[in-house]
């Protein structure tokens, strides 16, 4: 089929390029665009089942003036002094200008002596807005409050900062768009460096950003009109890893062709036949890889998470056009091209020896066992890292210190306790609501090592919800604000409760929830994307031994990156825990990016095999002709994602590093030492059943 396609291409590719710009330009034309179904966050983050969401769909009813978000102005004097009584006034005038403001989606403004800090210098104001934290209008309701209070404070001597659930996440959120810019240009900066550097040409180094950038404009085209039209959800966290992936991996399928290609023209000057021939030997290995990287990314589709279940069908449409783009569309363009894509550059004629992959094919032809056993040696090493792997959920920890919520919850923290930010509801109803059972819980709640306030207990106006509001001493995102809900707080609520009369509520449930939810999902989508892998690699290596041993190695470098992470990060660091989704993506990257080096590597060592070598000697041959292809890939794919270390957003800092460190570690320990090592062990069994007895009849 390939060989056909690459015949098709090489002798027609006008109409092929044609054929891409019409379908880009009618899917931009047709879409809604990509700002439009980004801008807001999946809906219905959790299911109804958990008990944080059904608190909340309780406090709406029975409390709507205290459900929903919050929002926290932190006032201090600009001088850092005490209070006086004119600020207090001050402080008071703006809250019934505030009120007065009727602010979109605000329902409530107050404050009060007991939201005075104990030594004087903080005075806070509390919002409750209408809608949840995610939603757009209460973002704005945020801005609005903000540019309010600056202006009703500016003749004073006071100042006022914004923080609360509804401004963190809101801030959260305002840096992914400055953060994809950053991340694009860094990307695009660095493809071009680094494929300058390895092909002496800036045709060379253009070719893949002009395509990928048609590409990307196709894909998001094609994800907008799905979201438009099929309720595809599409979070505004999606666009940075779009373009890292999509630029990551778009560029290691170029390279896999354009090496071939000049491979192949170095035999012979046809640049036709050798597009052909590229075509034909490369293009079932990116097919291969993408389909491995689309089956594990729409594994994400089983998630409980709305945010995990939508970026599942948008990684998987990218991946799937790019895949296709690789095969047809450069292909069409260097065909045009012909010897001028090396232009001006006349390296392309001749080889260039390379000592070190060749030396490493020697070794592993004729060591094999000691190879196998000392890269997989290193790879258990640096897994064991992953044992102590800790989640932080703690979203204000990781926002870009200059930020407004940030800067506010610091001040917030250094005169109340830190549960203040987003304080836990208990809410009773039913026979529970008995006031002698109250008292008791309200006592036991106060009892608590972990809660710092326990707040009067107050009762909805219909009277059949009654509310007792706790303030956790720890943040509120915190694993010990976290650990003191689940382990603490919710056990005593429920034993106070008649049936289900009791839910536990606010931000911190709602991240018990989360957790619980993740961790379920890994339980689930780890095992399901690895079955699919397994099953895919089978039937395209038509073996059962080459795709147990590759999804092996896959599953071995997925623990040595997220080991090496947490040692990174949580050893050296210091850092409590890494981001929640940090593992989960993790794996689908690196099983998407590893299955692609070692199904490039298995194709030539299964090529040397036909064409009669021996294989510890094709495992040699193998090593030597495709190490400096996936050594380039891999530094192209590192840089591509390091460049997240530039957005300062922690989240995403971390995810550049684990990709950035698992392509060195896919690249040097397995695809191009591991696997060909024990292709080498194992011999003619690696292609079992399939190619087993056409391999030895070539041999023979």
């Amino acid at each position: 089929m390939f060989d056909r396609l690459g015949c098709l291409v090489a002798r027609r590719p006008w109409p092929v390029i044609g054929a891409w710009i019409g379908v880009a330009a009618v899917l931009v034309a047709l879409s809604p665009g990509w700002g439009s179904v980004t801008d807001g966050h999946p809906t219905g983050f959790l299911p109804d089942s958990y008990e944080s969401v059904r608190a909340d769909a309780l406090a709406t009813r029975a409390f709507p003036e205290q459900s929903g978000s919050s929002a926290l102005l932190v006032v201090k004097r600009r001088d850092g002094g005490v209070l006086s009584a004119a600020d207090r006034a001050a402080v008071q005038r703006m809250v019934e200008q505030l009120k007065a403001a009727r602010v979109e989606r605000v329902v409530a403004v107050w404050t009060g002596p007991q939201q005075r800090a104990p030594d004087g210098r903080v005075q806070l104001v509390q919002a409750t807005l209408r809608g949840l934290p995610r939603d757009d209008r209460v973002g704005g309701a945020v801005d609005e409050l903000r540019a309010r209070s600056d202006v009703l404070l500016r003749q004073t001597a006071l100042v006022a900062n914004v923080t609360g659930d509804a401004a963190i996440l809101k801030d959260a959120r305002e840096s992914f768009p400055s953060a994809d810019v950053i991340v694009a240009i860094a990307t695009i900066v660095l493809i071009i460096v680094l494929l300058a550097s390895i092909y002496h040409s800036p045709i060379a180094a253009l070719l893949p950003i002009i395509t990928i950038a048609l590409v990307f404009a196709t894909a998001t085209s094609l994800i907008a009109l799905l979201a438009d039209t099929a309720g595809l959800e599409v979070g505004s966290e999606a666009t940075s890893l779009l373009i890292v992936v999509l630029f990551g991996i778009g560029t290691n399928y170029i390279l896999f062709f354009l090496l071939r290609y000049r491979e192949r023209l170095r035999a012979s000057p046809d640049a036709g036949a050798a597009v052909a021939f590229a075509i034909g030997r490369v293009g079932p290995v990116i097919a291969s890889a993408a389909l491995v990287s689309m089956a594990a990314f729409l594994a994400l589709m089983l998630s409980r998470v709305a945010t995990f279940r939508s970026l599942g069908p948008a990684l998987t449409i990218v991946v799937g056009v790019m895949a296709l783009a690789a095969i047809t569309l450069v292909p069409a363009i260097v065909g045009l091209l012909r010897t001028r894509v090396f232009w001006p550059s006349s390296d392309w004629r001749h080889a260039q020896p390379d000592s070190i992959s060749a030396r490493l094919g020697q070794t592993i032809a004729h060591r094999p066992a000691p190879v196998a056993l000392v890269s997989g040696g290193a790879l258990v090493l640096l897994a064991a890292g992953a044992l102590v792997f800790s989640a932080d959920y703690d979203i204000a920890a990781r926002l870009p210190d200059d930020s407004e919520s940030a800067r506010a919850f610091v001040e917030l923290q250094r005169a109340f306790p830190a549960g203040t930010l987003s304080p836990t509801q208990v809410y009773i109803r039913g026979g529970s609501r008995d006031p002698r059972r109250l008292h008791d819980l309200a006592q036991s709640l106060r009892q608590t090592a972990g809660v710092a306030i326990v707040q009067a207990t107050r009762t909805s106006p219909h009277g059949d919800v009654a509310l007792i509001t706790v303030v956790l001493r720890a943040r509120p995102f915190s694993n010990q604000a976290l650990a003191t809900v689940q382990d603490v707080i919710r056990p005593i609520a429920h034993r106070a409760a008649v049936g289900d009369d009791v839910l536990v509520g606010g931000q911190t449930s709602a991240l018990v929830d989360v957790r619980e939810a993740i961790n379920r999902d890994g339980r689930v989508i780890y095992p399901v994307a690895a079955l699919m892998i397994a099953l895919i690699l089978g039937l395209l290596l038509r073996s059962v031994v080459a795709a147990l041993y590759l999804l092996m190695a896959v599953v071995l470098g997925y623990l040595a990156t997220l080991g090496t992470t947490v040692s990174v990060f949580q050893g050296v660091g210091g850092r409590p825990g890494l981001g929640v989704a940090l593992p989960l993506i993790v794996y689908l990257l690196i099983v998407a990016m590893a299955t692609g080096y070692n199904i490039l590597m298995t194709a030539r060592l299964r090529e040397e095999v036909r064409a009669g070598a021996a294989p510890r000697r094709a495992a040699g041959r193998a090593v030597e002709r495709t190490a400096p292809t996936i050594a380039a890939a891999a530094v192209i794919l590192a840089a591509t994602f390091a460049s997240l270390a530039l957005t300062g957003i922690g989240s995403l800092v971390e995810l550049g590093f684990a990709v950035a460190i698992g392509a060195v570690v896919a690249v040097s320990a397995m695809a191009v030492l591991f696997v060909p090592s024990v292709a080498a062990l194992i011999g003619r069994r690696s292609w079992w059943p399939g190619h087993h007895a056409d391999i030895e009849s070539r041999q023979q």
